[in-house]
């Protein structure tokens, strides 16, 4: 499949409940993504979720926002036709205008040297995964 380069400006946001489950996206978001608002609310986050993404990784980031903190990474995403697009994500926990907790994600561009550093670890990662089962 092909990369996706996102515009320098770009700027990626979702809300997401206490489970993942995607409240809100901006525009630009469905645009990278491939998906209409509607098609993305009420759907789990993890439905951008690349395959070439380490399990770790998302592990960390929730064992984070779940205590309360901020978490701040690389993350590669597969828009809905297949597609890849790198984003540094910044995510935090935060309570809705209606009193609902959840957290908000904020995206933006990798640079070219940051995504070749974050594909070689990941790597290295899902093998380790792979061979520790």
């Amino acid at each position: 499949m092909a990369e996706i380069y996102l515009d320098t400006k770009a700027f990626l946001v979702s809300e997401t409940d206490t489970k993942g489950i995607i409240r809100f996206a901006n525009d630009e978001f469905c645009h990278y993504a491939g998906y209409s608002v509607d098609e993305l609310v009420g759907k789990p986050h993890n439905i951008v979720r690349h395959p070439d993404m380490p399990r770790a990784a998302f592990k960390d980031l929730w064992d984070t926002i779940k205590n309360g903190k901020r978490w701040r990474g690389f993350v590669k995403n597969k828009a809905k036709n297949g597609d890849y697009y790198w984003v540094f994500a910044t995510v935090y926990p935060f309570t809705s205008c209606d009193g609902q907790p959840g957290y908000i994600s904020c995206r933006r561009t990798v640079s070219e040297m940051e995504k070749e550093k974050y594909e070689k670890v990941y790597k290295e990662m899902r093998a380790k995964e792979r061979h520790n089962g």
